[in-house]
């Protein structure tokens, strides 16, 4: 349960008057004597205590034997209970069945992850996805608060284009009536950088695809992810910008998931030792140079892949953001660094604990001759970017964006091995079903 919730929530503002609430059987343990029934309701877990002598003997026999996942009403009276779920349970005074449930697939023993996969329709309901989901919806809520409050427009991307923002080799593609090829949409990047040039300070938020076969458990093909640009900004403002948002919304969530984050075993101090400061920025140059100190095989140009991610946050013990990578490795809408031009002003946020990058931001190149040039190294068809070099032609200007996984960043905050768990129906490249 999140501690932000209404007042007029019944679980979290008992009162002495009697209250009926509608849910399911989580488990059912006792004696002969009382029973406690964990219901779950509203997506939380309540503990209901059914005494026999005050049932009776044949209801209580009945609510004894309800299989898991039963779904009925009940009616009844708080009380205090610091060993309950919610610190409080319910008095059992009155119930109605509602749908029977026999057999039910998830049971309280070891499952495999395949197993859980099959039944995700059903593994929602497990305490731990409860809590998860739970988080993301935090989550979600705290990133548009964050641009709410700092004055950017929410712009709507589109999912279909006909534009590559990245590699064609990484995109799903699709037969688009009598106009060719569309592509499932794996940034909103190119047409949120319109909108800048309209509101100045822009975001989207929603689903991208990426159609890497990867394996890794930071992969999935769909996932989403929030994206923002901004006009006369440079790289440096948007470091600041990303380290401010970053830091903000993990301590809102921190704040309104203590309970969840209870479930998961994930203990907060941890989380907040790690963004108590700003987080440290190092160059491309200076990660190599650490990384060669700590005995890795790396060459300047090559990327850092996700054991020397993790060795790096491991090094500082928190998130670090990796700037002025090489022009080479990177998109062709990034600057090139006046300072260096091998490289562009960017940087990558490297979370710890494993979940490696969860933002990629730059400031983009507004030089129309210099993105031409990137878009035929990179063989992409100048004609379909007409519209996005217009940009370059009409009040060109300094400007800067980011993007940031969600599922990466529930990763690190709820402290979980993969990805998967961070979505409601996950999409591997092994599975599309349920």
């Amino acid at each position: 349960m999140s501690q932000s919730s209404s007042s007029s929530d019944p679980i979290s503002n008992p009162s002495s008057a009697l209250v009926q609430l509608s849910g399911w059987v989580q488990a059912i343990r006792g004696n002969n004597h009382v029973q406690f029934l964990q219901l779950r309701t509203e997506g939380r877990i309540l503990q209901v205590v059914i005494e026999r002598e005050k049932l009776g003997e044949e209801s209580f026999k009945q609510l004894k034997g309800l299989g898991q996942e039963t779904s009925l009403s009940v009616t009844g009276y708080f009380t205090d209970n610091p060993k309950a779920p919610e610190g409080k349970e319910l008095q059992l005074a009155h119930f109605k069945l509602i749908g029977k449930s026999t057999d039910y697939p998830i049971t309280p023993k070891e499952h495999g992850p395949d197993f859980l996969h099959n039944h995700r329709h059903l593994w929602l309901r497990s305490k731990r996805q409860l809590a998860i989901l739970k988080i993301r919806s935090e989550l979600s809520f705290a990133i548009r608060e964050f641009f709410h409050q700092e004055n950017y427009t929410l712009i709507d991307t589109p999912i279909l284009t006909g534009s590559v923002g990245e590699s064609a080799g990484t995109l799903f593609s699709t037969e688009y009536f009598d106009l060719g090829t569309a592509y499932l949409a794996q940034t909103g990047q190119l047409y949120l950088e319109t909108a800048a040039f309209s509101h100045s300070k822009v975001y989207c938020f929603g689903p991208t695809f990426r159609a890497e076969k990867s394996k890794t458990r930071r992969h999935l093909t769909e996932f989403w992810m929030v994206e923002a640009e901004t006009a006369f900004f440079s790289n440096e403002d948007n470091l600041k910008l990303q380290d401010q948002f970053v830091r903000q919304i993990l301590k809102v969530v921190l704040s309104r998931c203590s309970l969840e984050l209870k479930s998961l075993e994930r203990d907060p101090a941890k989380l907040e030792k790690q963004i108590e400061n700003p987080f440290p920025i190092i160059s491309y140059s200076e990660a190599i140079a650490l990384l060669q100190s700590k005995g890795e095989t790396i060459e300047w140009g090559e990327d850092i892949n996700a054991e020397r991610e993790n060795i790096l946050t491991s090094h500082f013990e928190t998130a670090v953001f990796v700037k002025n990578y090489p022009r080479s490795i990177k998109a062709f809408y990034m600057k090139q660094n006046p300072e260096d031009p091998k490289t562009v002003l960017c940087a990558d946020l490297l979370a710890p604990d494993g979940v490696g990058e969860i933002i990629g931001g730059s400031e983009r190149e507004e030089d129309y001759e210099k993105i031409v040039e990137r878009l035929r190294e990179e063989n992409l068809p100048v004609s379909s970017y007409d519209w996005y070099l217009d940009l370059r032609k009409y009040g060109s200007v300094p400007h800067a964006g980011f993007g940031m996984g969600q599922e990466r960043i529930l990763a690190w905050i709820c402290g979980l091995d993969h990805v998967r768990e961070c979505i409601p129906f996950p999409r591997m490249i092994y599975r599309l079903h349920p």
